[in-house]
């Protein structure tokens, strides 16, 4: 097997596993450890809420910066970069006295997921692996098995340390050092990149050319033209994918904050409400496997319907669940939801919008994290006042419904209804010299 053929699957395990710690050490395991934490503290669930809201605020918020290092040093530095972060974000967590270490820990962490996860993997392996969905699916199931581990592995080292929650961000400390440095090592370099890039492309793009011509109908729509990301804004898709990633990350990061206080409220036991929690991890996974062994000869767009309307169930089951079938029906719905809409938002992208400027348009998308982070903090301020988590998942149930509709009548979108833009005659002084925009990848 030559280097080219063997690569790629060295890759896809490399950021799986960046995924697995991250996801596991941040989202899945943070509401785990905040009852904890909270106790400890004497923070009222505000605070705490505003914690998770910064992890997300920040994650989504900093998605802009990935680009920036990538494009012009590299894939590995801006994993280093996020090792280095994350370490100072989990050290400021084992620290933690008083509410604004904890919320800066968060804060840091939220930054290190972007540079370490999703932007920079997406980005590479879109460049390395023409039959995306496929690797994409692999991507997030492997990488989200760290939401089925982190619960766990958080119960299990709060267990031997008698309860105590420091113990469990210090062993992630070491964690994201050992893992993100050796990861880094093994990212190859930029001119190999750019040279699988120009491969995968063209042949993507003789396929799609090749259906274009074809007057038999495609299972799965793929553009022939690389849009920009202004031309991209320009269309309605654009924004129902922003809005379906949007209620993905808001109710994920609302039930991974909340919904163990929320069942232990409604008097489940904490290691079954955390176990609900893996279970609905275990149920992402199994979404993102099944939609990316699909994704290539069935067309996303149905399965992002799919993941939207399960969202909507799962989580309007969890405001009223308080027996195992509906515990189990919330774990479902949110799991398969969250993963699911993950993965066929991605593929989207790249299928309605090409490849070449896809970084800066999936980081885009990525900004809306800031805002979905704001569930937590709702979540926590309704609990405060009316004394319960259930409105909350019943609003985000609504959101979700919308966004369900909106999906369910998206068509691909158009290239030839963008404006071009206007170009002046070479006679005209003010008129500038067109230039190609390096692609390093």
């Amino acid at each position: 097997m030559s280097k080219l053929e063997w690569r790629p699957w060295l890759l896809l395990g490399v950021f799986s596993l960046l995924l697995f710690l991250i996801t596991g050490a941040t989202f899945s395991s943070l509401g785990v450890v905040l009852p904890a934490m909270v106790a400890d503290q004497k923070w009222s669930w505000a605070q705490a809420g505003l914690g998770f809201t910064l992890l997300g605020a920040c994650c989504g918020g900093s998605a802009w910066f990935p680009p920036m290092v990538i494009r012009r040093f590299g894939v590995r530095a801006a994993l280093l970069l996020g090792t280095g972060v994350m370490a100072a974000g989990f050290l400021c967590l084992y620290l933690t006295h008083s509410i604004w270490l904890y919320l800066l820990g968060t804060a840091l962490c939220g930054v290190a997921y972007q540079l370490m996860a999703l932007i920079p993997g997406t980005h590479v392996l879109a460049a390395v692996f023409k039959r995306r969905a496929m690797a994409f699916g692999l991507y997030f199931t492997l990488g989200g098995l760290g939401g089925v581990a982190g619960p766990w592995m958080a119960l299990a080292l709060m267990g031997a340390a008698g309860g105590g929650w420091r113990p469990f961000w210090l062993f992630q400390i070491v964690a994201a050092l050992v893992i993100g440095v050796l990861c880094s090592l093994l990212i190859p370099s930029r001119e190999w990149l750019a040279a699988s890039s120009v491969q995968i492309d063209a042949e993507v793009k003789t396929e799609a050319e090749t259906a274009a011509q074809s007057k038999t109908p495609v299972a799965v729509y793929r553009t022939t033209r690389d849009w920009t990301l202004k031309q991209a804004m320009g269309t309605v898709q654009f924004y129902i994918l922003v809005a379906a990633y949007f209620v993905h990350l808001l109710s994920g990061v609302t039930v991974s904050s909340l919904s163990v206080a929320h069942l232990t409220q409604k008097g489940v036991a904490p290691a079954l409400a955390a176990g609900m929690l893996s279970l609905e991890g275990l149920m992402s996974t199994f979404g993102r496997l099944g939609g990316g062994a699909i994704g290539d000869r069935f067309d996303p767009k149905w399965l992002l319907v799919f993941a939207v309307g399960s969202l909507g169930i799962g989580s309007v089951a969890l405001s009223i669940a308080d027996n195992l079938p509906m515990m189990i029906l919330y774990a479902a719905g949110t799991g398969i939801g969250f993963g699911l809409t993950a993965l066929a938002v991605t593929v989207l992208l790249l299928n309605y919008f090409g490849r070449q400027n896809n970084l800066e348009i999936f980081s885009t998308v990525c900004l809306v994290g800031a805002l979905s982070a704001l569930g937590p903090l709702i979540g926590g301020s309704l609990r405060d006042l009316l004394g319960s988590f259930a409105p909350t998942f019943q609003l985000f149930g609504l959101v979700a419904s919308v966004i369900f509709v909106a999906a369910l009548f998206m068509r691909p979108p158009s290239f030839e209804t963008q404006h071009p833009p206007t170009i002046r005659r070479r006679s005209d002084p003010l008129a500038a010299t067109p230039v190609l925009v390096n692609d390093p990848a």
